[in-house]
């Protein structure tokens, strides 16, 4: 009978839910994951450039670059193409042209600049008749350049 009470008394014997081995695991795990993120790469230190979308924090203006050129010998191009003869001196032609081309930037919403490149030797009325078609056209950004020899 000593034998069945000995028996029974380790059943009633009840120890409940061991939090102690539970809070060892969770040491355990936390231990790993710590170890483990030291070992993760940064995307900055991996010195990708993804594609993507610029943004402009402002808005980009489009320009409209023309040359008119203003020879020795009194003959005006623009962009490469004979514009005035030297007797010429309205160069309505060039003006025409000029007009169209401030109408249609004005249209598109670009601006317009015009750079004169004249000869050394190249007249100084020429080049004033040049300037004075600029403005009946309208265009005010206009640049002076030094042709290359």
């Amino acid at each position: 009978m000593a034998n069945r009470n000995k028996h029974k008394r380790s059943t009633e014997i009840h120890l409940g839910f061991q939090i102690a081995p539970m809070i060892d695991v969770v040491f355990v795990i936390m231990l790993f994951f710590m170890v483990m993120a030291g070992q993760v790469q940064k995307e900055q230190e991996l010195k990708l450039k993804l594609p993507g979308r610029a943004v402009a924090s402002e808005e980009v203006e489009a320009i409209e670059e023309t040359q008119i050129r203003v020879l020795e010998s009194g003959d005006v191009l623009l962009n490469d193409e004979p514009m005035g003869a030297p007797g010429d001196a309205k160069l309505v032609e060039m003006t025409a042209t000029l007009i169209r081309l401030k109408q249609a930037s004005d249209d598109a919403r670009s601006k317009v600049v015009c750079t004169i490149v004249a000869d050394e030797l190249a007249p100084f009325q020429r080049v004033v008749d040049v300037l004075n078609s600029l403005s009946v056209a309208r265009i005010a950004n206009v640049t002076f350049e030094v042709p290359a020899e």
